[in-house]
């Protein structure tokens, strides 16, 4: 299907919005990228895209380097919707930033941390936590990159990109994804994951292809780790094949994803990026059995409650430190004993924080997001960003701190 008229390219009517920045990059001689394609690069400098491959994909197991980690999951994602933009002439430069954005700002531990920030959230009066939101939160406010001249400033990413990071959420469940025309403001406007579709035929790709990428690759790892037995996965290539249509010899991750993306490629039109009725059944037989014999056994109930303890004890730690009123001293006092977590969490703050009567370092010029003067939960706010930001072992590196004397 040639989807190049609905390509985000200069002609398109939505191209000028897509393009749109909250506040204008500065600029060097002889730049030959595209706004999407200096997104991208944008995004692979940052430090969060950096420390995704350290944070959970599904499994907490972080002396396998044959597990898939989050910026696996990431890399496999931009690799399938590239291959389906391509062939659908959409423009891959979006395809790629977004894909390389989607999840930059997921927490650590995979789904059982994101629940655990949402509950601490709810707790101190915060709106929940969604990783989709967060993504949008990161590259919009907390990734700040270094200039020519050593200042640092926040991302300020297009439009088209912010947008389908925030509207990627890959578990829903659809048979064919249509992108909105109407403008939105991300930020206010979007206040559960899945609400709104993206606004590019791009932005729809990397939300098919998210779904994609994680099917059969988590079916590979739980068998690696004894969760599934091959018995299991050969009832699960039956159910499939007994729908009729493509029969499946093997399900791994290179056959999934290669019937995936050439029925995406076929099912695919002016209305939307769809999959076929028969392969929609099937992606929902393959979700129903990740979610059955993987997502939601007892194991992954006790290791959530270790991260929930981590977390937990960590945000604690932290919160008491400001019910004195010299927070800051007393955080620098103790700094040598706990050096990984506060030293880090004190850059966090030299970054992103306004304090009564302290200036800021004349180097960060990217936003002010916790107003310690004015804002109550500058403080909640502040280490949910930090928790959130986590990888997996700086976390544990962290709680060991805690318990070392």
């Amino acid at each position: 299907m040639d989807l190049s008229q609905y390509a985000m390219v200069e002609g398109n009517p939505k191209y000028q919005q897509a393009i749109k920045r909250e506040r204008a990059l500065y600029t060097r001689a002889y730049d030959i990228r595209t706004p999407f394609g200096r997104d991208y690069t944008r995004l692979l400098f940052s430090q969060g895209y950096r420390r995704l491959k350290n944070k959970t994909q599904v499994f907490f197991a972080i002396d396998d380097d044959h597990v898939c980690t989050r910026l696996e999951h990431v890399n496999l994602v931009a690799s399938i919707a590239n291959t389906i933009a391509h062939q659908l002439k959409l423009n891959t430069e979006l395809t790629n930033a977004i894909a390389a954005g989607h999840d930059i700002g997921h927490a650590p531990f995979g789904h059982g941390g994101e629940r655990i920030l949402r509950e601490i959230s709810e707790k101190y009066g915060l709106e929940p936590f969604w990783h989709e939101r967060n993504s949008l939160h990161f590259v919009d406010d907390i990734e700040v990159l270094e200039d020519d001249y050593h200042h640092f400033y926040n991302l300020d990413l297009t439009y088209a990109i912010r947008d389908g990071i925030i509207a990627h959420c890959g578990e829903m469940q659809q048979e064919i994804i249509r992108p909105r025309d109407e403008v939105i403001d991300l930020k206010h406007d979007f206040l559960r994951p899945g609400m709104y579709e993206p606004f590019s035929y791009e932005g729809c790709v990397v939300k098919m292809s998210d779904k994609i990428a994680y099917l059969a690759r988590d079916i590979e790892d739980a068998l690696r780790l004894h969760i599934i037995t091959e018995q299991e996965v050969n009832s699960l290539r039956d159910e499939l094949n007994a729908l009729g249509g493509y029969q499946f010899n093997a399900i791994n991750n290179g056959s999934i994803v290669n019937y995936f993306i050439q029925d995406v490629i076929h099912h695919s039109s002016e209305l939307g990026i769809g999959l076929s009725k028969e392969a929609f059944m099937k992606m929902r037989i393959m979700m129903k059995f990740n979610y059955q014999h993987i997502y939601e056994i007892k194991r992954v109930d006790i290791h959530n409650n270790y991260v929930k303890l981590i977390m937990n004890s960590i945000f604690e730690f932290l919160y008491d430190y400001y019910q004195s009123p010299s927070f800051l001293e007393d955080l620098k006092r103790d700094q040598n004993q706990y050096h990984a977590l506060i030293t880090h969490y004190l850059s966090h703050l030299e970054k992103h924080a306004k304090f009564k009567d302290q200036p800021r370092n004349p180097l960060y010029e990217n936003k002010v997001i916790y107003d310690f003067e004015n804002d109550p939960q500058a403080i909640t706010k502040s280490i949910l960003d930090y928790l959130a930001g986590m990888t997996d072992t700086f976390l544990i590196k962290s709680f060991n701190e805690l318990l070392s004397f």
